[in-house]
């Protein structure tokens, strides 16, 4: 199964991370990923400059290598997790 990159993808990471807690900000920044986790916070800075292939990429990585609390998100989140779990991303 492959992860299709578009907006509306996009938009379904920022909302399951949103429901989990965090806080998604978009912002300038001299880092190479697209995304970073701010030390044990719960806020994510994805870069401004990244594209959007990237952005997804470096969401979803950082989803999958979470401990996720499931049961706050709502059954389409789950299912949404559970196909990015079995996807493998090209980095």
């Amino acid at each position: 199964m492959a992860l299709t990159y578009t907006q509306s993808t996009l938009e379904k990471l920022e909302a399951i991370f949103k429901t989990l807690g965090y806080s998604v900000r978009i912002e300038k920044g001299n880092f190479k990923t697209a995304a970073c986790l701010l030390q044990s916070s719960k806020v994510i800075v994805v870069n401004k400059y990244s594209s959007l292939e990237s952005r997804i990429n470096a969401l979803a990585g950082l989803l999958k290598q979470s401990n996720l609390e499931e049961k706050l998100l709502d059954d389409k989140q789950k299912a949404f997790v559970n196909h990015l779990k079995q996807t493998r991303l090209q980095l």
